[in-house]
């Protein structure tokens, strides 16, 4: 096909000098993808034929044919600008058919925020499920005696690494791909800092409090030592089985014990990242020191934290003003 040459260089810059990460690079493929079914759509043949209307016509395509909410569009469109600004700074193109293409208008959706209570009882969560006995605690047997035996220990080993997990994200606010990628070395245990390599590769420290340090050392000392194997590819987190986690089994951990805990509404990894920036706002922490900490490229994404905190504060000022 047409487009093909000319998307596969500009994946492999984003893979090469960009560092983007392969989910970041599978994203931009679907996008891509997408953009040449809009433009076989109306019989752009390649690059050099699209034109202003095909790039600003993109996000209507995608919203009727498959269903995008404004938000994917927007991501969409992005991906399609940034692939034909490539292509004129490679001289492919002769100039920017997308570059006076506006991103589709969409309201800013305030993260979901757990209240400091809420992330307390979220990471006290495992170690606390581990001290409640199994359903099989009470059968008679000798085959029972054997489970009694091992899963108030398998429970116990699986609660201290999710305690140093849910610790960790809380306390330094990084992201679950970040989480799952980090290695061992990557915890100086004596300045209790965390590196971490986020988007677009770039590396930040992040300081990292006592509860989460402690909840580190536990696993460290009690669990890791009896997972590591030749499969862990020396990162600091492993699956019951040894090898380093995913994102899925983080996801699954934090909705598991978020039950556990009773929290209500909609929580994920990414829960925890708006509630530790949040709370560090509501302490009074710069605005960008948070940005720092989190990683963010442009301080407005930061700012809609601002937003949350604002808008816990018009909720007390209805709660308890008598004009409110």
């Amino acid at each position: 096909m047409a487009f093909d040459s000319e998307i596969t260089t500009f994946v492999e810059y984003l893979s090469v000098e960009r560092g983007y990460s392969p989910h970041t690079l599978a994203a931009y493929g679907r996008d891509l993808a997408h953009f040449v079914e809009h433009c076989q759509a109306l019989g752009v043949a390649g690059p050099r034929d699209v034109t202003v209307d095909v790039v600003a016509g993109f996000a209507a395509f995608l919203q009727a044919r498959h269903g995008h909410k404004s938000s994917s569009a927007a991501r969409a469109l992005a991906a399609v600008r940034s692939f034909l600004r490539f292509l004129v700074g490679e001289g492919a193109l002769p100039s920017d058919p997308g570059a006076s293409v506006e991103r589709p208008k969409q309201w800013r959706r305030l993260p979901n925020v757990l209240s400091p209570e809420e992330a307390d009882a979220l990471t006290r969560a495992p170690l606390a499920s581990s001290q409640q006995p199994t359903a099989d605690s009470q059968e008679p047997g000798a085959k029972s005696q054997e489970a009694r035996a091992f899963r108030p220990r398998c429970q116990r080993t699986l609660a201290l690494r999710d305690s140093a997990i849910l610790e960790l994200l809380y306390a330094t606010g990084m992201r679950v791909s970040e989480l799952c990628s980090l290695p061992l070395d990557g915890l100086n245990r004596e300045l209790a800092v965390a590196r971490v390599t986020g988007k677009g590769s770039k590396t930040r420290l992040i300081p990292v409090g006592r509860a989460a340090m402690d909840a580190v050392r536990r696993y460290l000392v009690h669990v890791r030592p009896k997972q590591s194997g030749s499969a862990d590819g020396g990162m600091l987190f492993l699956s019951r089985t040894g090898k380093p986690m995913a994102r899925e089994d983080v996801w699954a951990l934090v909705k598991k014990h978020g039950r556990r805990a009773g929290l209500p509404g909609k929580y994920s990894p990414h829960t925890l990242r708006h509630s530790f920036a949040t709370h560090l706002l509501e302490g009074g922490a710069n605005l960008r020191a948070v940005q720092e900490l989190l990683g963010h490229a442009d301080i407005a994404t930061t700012e809609v934290y601002t937003h949350v905190d604002a808008k816990r504060l018009l909720k007390v000022h209805k709660q308890f003003h008598p004009r409110g």
